[in-house]
């Protein structure tokens, strides 16, 4: 985990957008990649849903406020860093090893580094603001599904269970980025 975070905050790299105000541009690429993603994780699913509906639960993502219209690009960018960050950790373990096919969650876990990595030039210009409290939001979400997977013991189910709620948060990344882009567009326009 460290060594992600060292990683991250080590590279150096240059702004590259044209009239974007934090000087970065999530190419198009960035949100093909995310779509690549999620369906990198509906080819995961080893059980049915149905299966494992004793194990459904809420995680209580912060679905409005990372859809809300409020949102301004500092937090959005961080947000979304956060998101991928974690969902990154999450599967980049070795409990996770053991509970998906390794070829689909390796090309899953390089897609969420990509992405990572896309981001880089975004995340530097906003790294001395402070955490917002939906960045906390998110990694209250995270610790509780890290809880779940621990309180039912990385059953395959709480896996499943994890698998779909993060298809379903990472959707909302995907509307996200799309707004980032009209947002980058909009302002390199003006």
């Amino acid at each position: 985990m460290a060594f992600v975070f060292s990683l991250l905050t080590a590279l150096v790299v240059f702004s590259y957008g044209p009239g974007a105000s934090l000087g970065c541009d999530l190419f198009q690429n960035h949100v093909h990649v995310s779509r690549k993603n999620l369906v990198l994780l509906h080819q995961m699913r080893r059980l049915s849903p149905s299966f494992c509906l004793k194990d459904r639960k809420d995680f209580g993502f912060p679905q409005e406020m990372v859809e809300g219209s409020q949102l301004q690009k500092t937090q959005a960018i961080s947000v979304l860093h956060e998101m991928l960050q974690q969902t990154f950790l999450l599967f980049h373990t070795e409990r996770s090893s053991a509970a998906w096919d390794s070829t689909l969650l390796d090309k899953l876990c390089s897609g969420l580094h990509q992405q990572l990595e896309d981001l880089d030039p975004c995340l530097v210009q906003v790294m001395g603001e402070q955490t917002s409290a939906l960045e906390m939001a998110v990694k209250r979400y995270f610790e509780g599904i890290h809880l779940y997977l621990k309180e039912k013991k990385y059953s395959d189910c709480a896996w499943e269970t994890v698998r779909v709620e993060i298809m379903r948060a990472l959707s909302s990344t995907t509307k996200l980025q799309q707004r980032l882009r009209i947002m980058d567009v909009d302002l390199g326009s003006s």
